[in-house]
């Protein structure tokens, strides 16, 4: 078994590190592997990069992107080859998906104020994210600013789905995130099956996945075994993932860096269709 993480934030999304200290700690914690994947942005990707450079640990280029389908969130993992991250067209879409985000965040400040009697400075949400703005950040500016609510809480009553202050997210539909990242070579990948709600893993292979994150941090024992199964009866490729976001004391939707390691024969085969050397 060879410790992997390949699904890993950073500051340039909604992470607590820096992409250079998750490469660090990834060291420290025996990852062989690791690609850093935030939410819709390459920014970090160089500085991670080349820390990994420095480091006896294999560093792949990545990214998460969230889309829907059929009603359902669909979280894709998009693996690149070479530098074709640093494709001009890809950032700059990517850069559109961030002034959305902001715009969202603006609304969703200025509804919490109305129905909910809430009242922070925009400019605490966008310093919280340096590339990607989420609610995450925004949870974190009430927090800061003295209310005396959980993130959870602020979720369940204030900015959750269906809340008042709630605005949907710009997604892409699922077809067009995973074509747009096939434009750029990248190997796609299903994002943390287990968390899908409405809809079944089986339901959205049709997609043009190349395979699913079989190995995933909130995986129980049996998941992993059930993903796996559908990995080798279908001949598709699975990835391992922490979906580390650093915040690991205190947060129980997300796994912790360097906790997942994957066989040898599945890592190769992942490897290969990267052209990794």
């Amino acid at each position: 078994m060879i410790i992997c993480d390949l699904h890993t934030h950073s500051t340039a999304s909604d992470g607590k590190y820096s992409p250079k200290d998750v490469v660090r700690k990834a060291y420290d914690r025996g990852v062989k592997y690791l690609a850093l994947t935030d939410h819709d942005t390459l920014s970090g990707i160089n500085e991670a990069k080349a820390e990994a450079e420095k480091l006896d640990i294999h560093f792949i280029p990545g990214v998460e992107l969230s889309t829907t389908y059929k009603g359902e969130t669909i979280h894709i993992l998009g693996y690149f080859k070479g530098d074709d991250y640093k494709n001009l067209d890809l950032n700059k879409f990517l850069e559109d998906l961030k002034t959305k985000r902001i715009e969202r965040a603006h609304e969703i400040v200025r509804r919490l104020k109305k129905f909910n009697d809430i009242e922070i400075d925009v400019n605490e949400v966008l310093k919280n994210g340096k590339d990607t703005i989420a609610r995450p950040h925004i949870a974190k500016a009430i927090i800061d600013a003295g209310y005396p609510y959980t993130k959870e809480y602020i979720f369940d009553n204030f900015i959750g789905d269906h809340c008042p202050a709630y605005i949907p997210a710009n997604k892409l539909e699922a077809e067009e995130g995973i074509k747009l990242l096939r434009n750029y070579n990248a190997v796609v990948i299903l994002a943390h099956p287990v968390l899908l709600k409405k809809l079944h893993v089986l339901d959205v292979l049709h997609l043009d996945f190349d395979g699913i994150e079989g190995i995933y941090g909130l995986n129980t024992p049996e998941e992993t075994e059930n993903f796996l199964k559908i990995v080798d009866k279908k001949d598709i490729l699975t990835s391992c993932g922490s979906d580390s976001h650093g915040h690991e004391e205190d947060d129980t939707k997300h796994g912790i860096l360097g906790s997942q390691s994957m066989e040898e024969h599945r890592l190769e085969k992942f490897l290969n269709k990267l052209n990794y050397k």
